[in-house]
C-alpha cells in the first residue's frame, strides 16, 4: 500500500543537445523504434504518475512539440541554470498537487518500471526523498552517493569530489524521488555556490538531511538501466544494450533466434513461444508474431500481424497493414502493403501485394504486382479463396477476382473476373518464321559496312 495516491513525474527535457550534433534535439532520437522522451512518458505512466510534466528549454520547440504530442503539460526552462532550477521551473505547472513526485531524465530510455517502483518503496518505507544509484564498471565522472548506515548522506559531483569520497562505488543516476512539499522546500535553499555556478538538484539530499529528512538511497540492479544518451556513441551504446534485454526475453520466453546478435526488435515487438526467428531479421514498430510462425533469414517486418504457422521470407519486405493468416506464406523478395492475406494463401516469390485482400487458400504467381496507385489515390484489389493467379500478373484495382477463378500468365487485368471463370489477359502470341535470321544478318551488315 503506497503512502499517497497521487504521483507526479517531471522530465527534464531542456538539454541544448550539443554532443548529438543533430539538427534533432537528442531526446526525440530513437532507441528499439520510439524517442528516448517517449521511452520516459511511458515510464513515468507506468509509475503510476497523474500529472507529468516536460521542462523544455525555449530552443528546442521540436521537444515541446513532441511533448505535446504526448499528452504532457509543459514548462520552459531559461536560461538553463542546472538540474535544481529545472525541477523549480515545474513548480507552477504542478499547481496545488499534493503527493510523490519523481524527476527523470528524458536522455535515460532504458529504466525499467520495476526499478521505479523500488524508488517510491524507499518513499513507503519511512522515507522523505529516495535517490536512485547504480554501480557503473567504472565510476569515472559520475556524482557519488555518499551513505551511512542505510541512510544517503549526501551526493557529490566528481569534479568536487575528494579523493575518499571518488572511492565509491555507488553513483547517481539522476533519478530522485520525494515528497513533492519536502523536495520544494529544499529546493528553494539551494544555491549555486559551486564549479559551474548553476543550482544542483543533488543538493536537495543535504540540505532535506539538515531538517531531519531521511534519506534513502535505491540500486539498480543493472548499471545499463541508466544509461544516458549524450552523443551517437551514447545511442549506440543505449541500442545495444536495449537489443540484447530483448533478445534474452524473446529466449527466455520460447522464441527461437538462430542468430540472436544479427535480430533486432522493436519496444512493442510481440513474439509467441515456439516462433522461430531466422537471421538477420529486423522488426520496426508494430510486428506481433503467432506460434509455429517461421521468419526466414533476411526479413523486414513492421507494422505486421503474422499469423499461427506462417511462412515468412527469405528477403521478404512487410510493411505496416500486414496481416498474414494462419499457415499463409510471402516468400522471397515478396513485398506487402496494408494487405490481408488469408489462411493458406501463399505469395511464393517476387511479388507486390498493397492495398489488397485475399482470400483462404489462393495462389499468387511469381512477379505478380497489385497495380493500387494510379498517381492520385490507391485502390484495391480484392482475391477471392481458392484464386490461382498466374505467374507476371499485373492486377490493376480497383478489381475484384472472384472465388475459385484463374488467371492466366502474363496479363494486365483490367476488370473483375467472374467466379471460378477464366482470366487471359494478353494478346495472342505471333511466330514469324525467319525473322530473327534476316534481323542477325541486317545488323551484321550494317555493323560491317562500318568498319
Amino acid at each position: 500500500m503506497t503512502r499517497s495516491a497521487k504521483r507526479a513525474a517531471i522530465i527534464l527535457a531542456a538539454g541544448k543537445s550539443t554532443r548529438m550534433k543533430s539538427a534533432t534535439s537528442k531526446v526525440l532520437h530513437h532507441v528499439g523504434g520510439r524517442s528516448l522522451l517517449a521511452w520516459v512518458t511511458d515510464l513515468a505512466r507506468q509509475a503510476g504518475a497523474d500529472k507529468i510534466i516536460c521542462v523544455v528549454g525555449e530552443h528546442n520547440q521540436d521537444v515541446r512539440a513532441a511533448a505535446e504530442g504526448l499528452g504532457l503539460d509543459i514548462a520552459v526552462q531559461e536560461p538553463q541554470n542546472g538540474t535544481g532550477h529545472a525541477v523549480l521551473c515545474a513548480k507552477d505547472a504542478l499547481g496545488d498537487f499534493d503527493g510523490d513526485m519523481i524527476v527523470l531524465c528524458a536522455d535515460a530510455p532504458l529504466i525499467r518500471a520495476q526499478t521505479i517502483s523500488d524508488v517510491f518503496d524507499g518513499l513507503d518505507g519511512g522515507a522523505d526523498v529516495a535517490v536512485l544509484g547504480f554501480v557503473p564498471e567504472t565510476a569515472g565522472a559520475y556524482g557519488r552517493l555518499i551513505t551511512q548506515g542505510g541512510e544517503l548522506l549526501k551526493i557529490v559531483e566528481a569534479k568536487e569530489a575528494s579523493a575518499e569520497e571518488l572511492a565509491v562505488t555507488l553513483c547517481n543516476s539522476g533519478i530522485m524521488a520525494g515528497n513533492a512539499a519536502v523536495m520544494y522546500e529544499a529546493l528553494s535553499k539551494v544555491t549555486n555556490d559551486n564549479a559551474k555556478g548553476e543550482y544542483y538538484l543533488t543538493d536537495v539530499v543535504e540540505i532535506a538531511r539538515g531538517q531531519g529528512r531521511k534519506i534513502a538511497a535505491v540500486t539498480a540492479a543493472d548499471p545499463d538501466e541508466v544509461l544516458g544518451v549524450n552523443s551517437r556513441a551514447d545511442l549506440a551504446l543505449a541500442e545495444g544494450a536495449f537489443q540484447s534485454r530483448m533478445r534474452a526475453q524473446m529466449l527466455d520466453s520460447g522464441v527461437t533466434l538462430r542468430d540472436p546478435a544479427t535480430t533486432y526488435f522493436s519496444y512493442d515487438t510481440r513474439i509467441a513461444p515456439d516462433a522461430d526467428i531466422g537471421a538477420n531479421v529486423v522488426f520496426g514498430p508494430g510486428v506481433s508474431i503467432a506460434a509455429h510462425a517461421v521468419i526466414h533469414p533476411f526479413c523486414h517486418l513492421e507494422g505486421a500481424q503474422i499469423g499461427e504457422g506462417a511462412l515468412i521470407g527469405p528477403f521478404a519486405r512487410l510493411r505496416p497493414g500486414t496481416v498474414m493468416g494462419e499457415g499463409s506464406k510471402a516468400g522471397n523478395f515478396v513485398e506487402t502493403k496494408k494487405s490481408v492475406i488469408g489462411k493458406g494463401s501463399k505469395i511464393n516469390h517476387l511479388s507486390y501485394i498493397g492495398d489488397a485482400e485475399i482470400g483462404e487458400n489462393a495462389n499468387i504467381g511469381a512477379g505478380t504486382i497489385t497495380c493500387n496507385y494510379d498517381g492520385f489515390n490507391k485502390h484495391k484489389t480484392t482475391i477471392g479463396d481458392g484464386v490461382f493467379v498466374g505467374s507476371n500478373s499485373s492486377l490493376v484495382a480497383p478489381i475484384t477476382l472472384g472465388a475459385g477463378a484463374y488467371l492466366g500468365s502474363g496479363g494486365v487485368v483490367t476488370k473483375d473476373v467472374p467466379e471460378d471463370a477464366l482470366a487471359v489477359a494478353r494478346a495472342d502470341q505471333v511466330n514469324k518464321e525467319g525473322w530473327a535470321k534476316r534481323y542477325r544478318a541486317a545488323q551484321n551488315a550494317r555493323k560491317n559496312k562500318r568498319t
